[in-house]
């Protein structure tokens, strides 16, 4: 236990230009910091156009999410299992730091990507996946075979969103065109499959921003924002992500809001207790945690129910946690040489949210049950980039915005005096019998259109999580983004905004959790 990460942001953070910063990382930091050099060494101006033609077609790596299809895993294989599964992300994030630091050899060997990345990387995969049926087979499971024919990968051109898809969209030049979230999920079941998804190849209008891409060399580029004073209004008032009412006019209409802090102490890490137990930087990026001050890796549900916690009622010991937003400044953050931090291309200085709230929501049809101690519910997709919209859950916008635009595939450039709002809207339906799942998402689900839960489930109170930002506005000058800021991502998620994600795990006493439900079960506002 006590592995969370409380060090205080260094005051002394070193400001260097972007590509000191990004010559500075391992991996993804390598890519076109070395990518330009060599194109800019050559005397050939017909060179540095193939490598860059090159580079412009192979950004990153797309693999199959095995984790999505699983259906069953014994519980004496979870554990073996949950390790192999982060063993996969290792694979190709290593896959992809090669990907990164070889452009010049992609460039002079057609074959090069297949030959000495996604070859090796589909063998590597393909042992891991056994390793999983023989976990699971031990166990006394089934496994489904299908998962074998997962192991191959693709590689992924930087001006394909695979996160837009889901919506049919295309940002034309970096206008927003979303009309608002789809993301159901009915009766908690998955949509995506784990499928390989490039989506149909929409463009991000063009290659703007590709000679600059991000302080850590993956991302975001120019075609990731959007000034949201210029976006049509796509919100619809009272909708959460799930596109139904999260409290409707009639039902459950009371509220119980959690004040948890906004992690001032620096509770750290780039663990996921829920997806890869027992797995240091299973994440490969740095969450947030307020509420219960123990979780990481290898916190039992035992040391999460006697944890302290940074919420004013002591009755709250439940863990929040979410990825970092950084603002691609030049500085140097505590974690620029660690695993999750600037050695995967994490970068920048992290901001500190300027509010986090924390509200729990009623059923617009009927009452709420009670939630069970140590639930898990994840809302939203990390690797949604790649993965494709199935699973995404984002909602970006503005103070004094936020009735009007939601944005995406897209980060805003707020206005003066407007701050970067985060929102999420946790699933509301429970299958009434597990805390957690093989692929930790079919045992909740998002209500219906019209309230009701699907396949039997219960409703229980929605988690509603905003996080404010006082973030310095971007600028979007001549096809490139000065100072961006971006939320943590996989290396290969290259930091679209898609990929914005949640956490939570239960751990309210039973008295409060029973006054919360009474409360919102009674039309009350109570925290």
């Amino acid at each position: 236990m006590g592995r969370n990460i409380r060090k205080r942001r260094s005051s002394m953070a070193t400001k260097a230009v972007a590509a000191s910063a990004a010559l500075a990382l391992g991996g993804g930091g390598l890519i076109w910091a070395n990518f330009y050099a060599s194109a800019h060494e050559s005397n050939s101006g017909q060179n540095a156009t193939k490598a860059a033609t090159a580079a412009a077609q192979v950004a990153t790596i797309s693999c199959p999410d095995v984790g999505q299809k699983l259906t069953n895993v014994p519980k004496g294989a979870k554990q073996g299992v949950a390790t192999e599964l982060a063993n996969l992300d290792k694979q190709i994030t290593e896959a992809y730091t090669r990907l990164a630091s070889t452009r010049q050899a992609q460039t002079n060997d057609a074959g090069f990507v297949q030959n000495a990345i996604t070859g090796p990387l589909k063998e590597k995969r393909a042992a891991t996946i056994d390793r999983i049926r023989i976990n699971i087979q031990r166990s006394g499971g089934q496994f489904n075979s299908s998962l074998s024919q997962l192991a191959a990968c693709t590689t992924q051109a930087a001006n394909t969103n695979a996160g837009q898809a889901g919506n049919g969209q295309q940002n034309n030049g970096g206008q927003q065109q979303n009309g608002g979230q789809n993301n159901q999920n009915n009766g908690g079941q998955q949509q995506n499959g784990g499928q390989n998804n490039n989506n149909g190849g929409q463009q991000n209008g063009g290659n703007a921003g590709q000679a600059q891409n991000g302080q850590g060399g993956n991302g975001p580029v120019a075609a990731d924002f959007v000034d949201i004073t210029k976006v049509q209004a796509n919100a619809q008032l009272g909708v959460g992500a799930n596109g139904a009412k999260a409290n409707g006019n009639s039902g459950s209409r009371g509220t119980f809001t959690s004040n948890c802090g906004t992690n001032g102490n620096d509770n750290h890490n780039t663990d996921n207790v829920i997806v890869a137990p027992g797995v240091t930087n299973g994440a490969h990026h740095l969450h947030d945690y307020v509420g219960n001050q123990n979780n990481d890796a290898f916190a039992s549900d035992q040391e999460l129910a006697g944890a302290g916690t940074s919420c004013q009622n002591q009755g709250d010991k439940s863990s929040y946690f979410w990825p970092v937003l950084r603002v691609q400044d030049g500085s140097q953050d505590f974690d620029q040489n660690n695993d999750g931090g600037g050695k995967e291309g994490n970068v920048g200085k992290i901001l500190q949210p300027a509010q986090a709230q924390i509200k729990f929501v009623g059923n617009k049809r009927g009452k709420v049950v009670a939630m069970p101690t140590a639930l898990r519910i994840i809302t939203g997709d990390a690797k949604a980039f790649v993965n494709g919209n199935a699973n995404a859950n984002v909602n970006w916008s503005c103070t004094g915005f936020e009735n009007k635009v939601q944005l995406e595939t897209q980060y805003p450039i707020c206005p003066q005096g407007s701050q970067v709002v985060r929102t999420t809207n946790f699933q509301s339906c429970w299958d009434g019998q597990n805390i957690d799942s093989a692929n930790h998402r079919t045992h909740v689900a998002f209500a219906q259109g019209d309230g009701t839960c699907a396949n039997g489930f219960k409703a229980i109170p929605q988690l509603q999580v905003r996080l404010v930002y006082n973030v310095p506005a971007p600028k979007l000058q001549n096809g490139t983004v000065v100072q961006p800021y971006a939320v943590d991502s996989f290396p290969e998620n290259l930091h679209k905004p898609i990929t914005d994600h949640n956490d939570f795990i239960n751990f309210f006493s039973t008295n409060l959790m029973n006054k919360m439900v009474n409360c919102i079960n009674t039309g009350k506002k109570c925290k």
